[in-house]
């Protein structure tokens, strides 16, 4: 074969080599658009999740804070000025109605009380002799020996005189019954939970006992704990399961593995502005004496939920001008926003009181810029993307 042939044949094989890569070349670039294509109309369509409503549970259940007050709880205070003389019952002491708790020396309502009892004397003789002498006035007056205007007088007198005397019999009254204040008494049955004064401290009328530093605090303070009032402050949300027959559950500090009963027994029919909640009063039998005024308590209280509420994940909320809503998927995969009533919330699931149905598909965590009626793609999460939060509930349920 002539050189001639060779490199004919040469120049030949090199154009087919080079028309081949072109022909590839031209079929990658065709490839290459139409998956572009593709991956571009692929991610026009958002990849979402969908969960389903789930029925609240049957039971509403929460544990609250509460503090266990006496069913009677009195401070004593002074009633008169003086030392004390003697006490008699000291912290814990069980006392009865009129008992008596301590004695006052006050030498000064002492001779006031003496001077009232004099008055008295001079206001009756004043009035004896007024009296006497009117008789005859009037006696004379009869026999028109004497003006109408002479027993005229004499008649006002014995009246002021009379006015005289009452009032010093009420002076004497006021008196005899702050005599009866030195002796400090119980004022019903109960037990003795605070004791402030000692022998020869000065007590002031009307502001108990006068400290180092000159504040003033109760004499005794005694409390009636055959039964005992558990105050709870409940959130306004759960407030409608608040009504007569409901118990609860109340557990001590000093006593962690014995449990109380408490029967519900009012509602303030108001809520505090600050806190949003209700005061609510339960009453606890305490015949054995085992609770005391004061006490913390954790207070467990559960109830029927109202039926036809649904939970739904609070990422699944969309928060729009329209109000709370949800974005629904129908059976050809579009997307619909739907309005809402949310009841309680919490970080992981929301109860919706109404706006659902339990066949309801919903996204969870829907694309802040989803459109209504827009074409979706249904995704499956991962093994525990939605497990987590409905776990960490029913922890916190428990």
């Amino acid at each position: 074969m002539s050189t001639l042939t060779k490199n004919r044949l040469f120049i030949g094989a090199l154009l087919c080599v080079i028309v081949g890569y072109v022909v590839y070349l031209e079929i990658q670039h065709q490839h290459n658009q139409l998956t572009l294509q593709a991956d571009a109309t692929h991610a026009t369509v958002p990849d979402v999740a969908v969960v389903q409503p789930k029925p609240a549970p049957p039971t509403l259940a929460m544990t609250l804070p509460g503090t266990i007050s006496a069913w009677y709880e009195a401070p004593i205070y002074a009633q008169v000025s003086g030392y004390t003389k003697m006490w008699y019952k000291d912290y814990g002491a069980a006392v009865k109605k009129g008992e008596t708790l301590a004695e006052i020396n006050a030498p000064g309502l002492d001779a006031q009380y003496a001077q009232a009892k004099a008055d008295l004397q001079v206001a009756q003789a004043k009035y004896g002799l007024a009296t006497v002498t009117a008789d005859r006035w009037r006696s004379m007056g009869k026999s028109q020996a004497v003006s109408g205007q002479s027993v005229s007088v004499q008649n006002a007198n014995e009246k002021s005189e009379r006015a005289a005397l009452d009032a010093a019999q009420h002076n004497l009254d006021h008196y005899d019954a702050l005599e009866r204040f030195k002796t400090i008494v119980a004022p019903f049955d109960g037990v003795v939970t605070a004791r402030n004064i000692s022998v020869g401290d000065y007590v002031g009328a009307g502001s108990g006992n006068l400290n180092a530093n000159g504040t003033a605090s109760e004499l005794f303070t005694v409390a009636d704990t055959h039964e005992m009032r558990l105050f709870v402050s409940v959130p306004e949300v759960f407030s409608y399961v608040l009504k007569p027959g409901l118990k609860a559950r109340v557990t001590v500090p000093q006593y962690p593995n014995q449990v109380f009963t408490a029967n519900f027994l009012t509602i303030a029919k108001g809520y505090d502005p600050n806190t949003r909640t209700a005061v609510t009063e339960f009453t606890i039998d305490n015949a054995d004496q085992k609770l005391w005024p004061g006490t913390f308590a954790s207070v467990s209280l559960s109830a029927p939920a109202e039926g036809g509420v649904y939970t739904v994940p609070t990422g699944s909320l969309v928060f729009q001008e329209k109000g709370m809503q949800v974005v629904t998927v129908d059976a050809q995969n579009k997307a619909h926003y739907k309005n809402i009533t949310v009841g309680r919330m919490s970080d992981a699931y929301t109860e919706v009181d109404a706006g659902l149905t339990p066949t309801d598909h919903i996204i969870n965590n829907p694309p802040a810029d989803l459109l209504e009626g827009q074409t979706v793609r249904l995704s499956v999460p991962e093994k525990g993307y939605l497990a987590s939060s409905s776990d960490s509930e029913e922890e916190d349920d428990e």
